[in-house]
């Protein structure tokens, strides 16, 4: 598979995205549902901790794309769903954690509520190996 970063810009370098990346070759595409912060058997956690949520949602997207047989590097799209746009930057700090070089192409979408009022950021995934 060969991945290649899209990027007709360079203002998006600084907001932790990718325009876009093309994917040729690619034999298995990975559709991964938004993910919360709940623990291994489903518990809602980190109720009003916003950095606390964010980390363990994506702790809990590699769980899922590490069964899938992938990994983070193998995303290539990002979605957020947030309750609070006024937290996008502190989201951003914390995917850089986890998302290290290129950046997924994301979207990042406000909302009025998520699944559980304790819900504060969901986030769902497209890999492609």
């Amino acid at each position: 598979m060969r991945k290649t970063q899209i990027n007709p810009w360079t203002w998006q370098d600084q907001r932790g995205f990718s325009q876009a990346w093309k994917v040729e070759e690619g034999q298995t595409v990975i559709f991964v549902s938004g993910q919360v912060s709940v623990s291994s058997d489903g518990q809602p956690m980190h109720s009003g901790d916003f950095a606390a949520q964010t980390r363990l949602v994506f702790e809990n997207l590699r769980a899922v794309l590490e069964r899938a047989g992938a990994s983070l590097e193998q995303v290539v799209k990002l979605g957020v769903f947030l309750t609070d746009m006024n937290r996008l930057p502190e989201y951003g700090r914390i995917k850089a954690e986890f998302f290290k070089g290129p950046q997924p192409a994301s979207t990042a979408v406000g909302v009025n509520a998520l699944a559980l009022p304790a819900f504060l950021v969901e986030v769902e995934a497209i890999a492609v190996l």
